[in-house]
């Protein structure tokens, strides 16, 4: 398995970013689909909607947001997929566009994923 990156989309594109996959659910605010340099939109990986509104109510429950997470990830079939990604590119980065740099699915997404490795 390559290497997993998280990054915000509205951070530019590298040539180091490697197979670039959106994994929220919703289209980023203010985003171009030029400007957002995507290979792939995955939003089927992405939290589900009922579990992103509770989270985004109250941010203070994020160990348990995460647990829930976790359980949506494991019945869920796109997390292949992106292993498969992951298994074919060197780099493979997961985008989203939510403020919080550090309590974030993505970060939750890329050590599923690397758990399962």
């Amino acid at each position: 398995m390559g290497t997993i990156q998280v990054k915000r989309i509205y951070e530019p594109a590298d040539k180091n970013d490697g197979v670039r996959v959106l994994v929220d659910r919703l289209w980023p605010r203010g985003m171009t689909k030029e400007a957002a340099n995507i290979d792939e939109w995955l939003k089927a990986v992405a939290p589900s909607d009922d579990l992103r509104k509770w989270f985004h109510s109250d941010t203070s429950k994020w160990e348990e947001f995460e647990a829930k997470y976790k359980l949506e990830l494991q019945k869920n079939d796109a997390v292949n997929h992106l292993l498969d990604l992951a298994g074919k590119n060197p780099t493979l980065t997961l985008l989203y566009a939510v403020r919080d740099e550090h309590r974030n699915h993505a970060i939750i997404l890329r050590q599923f994923l690397k758990d399962l490795h």
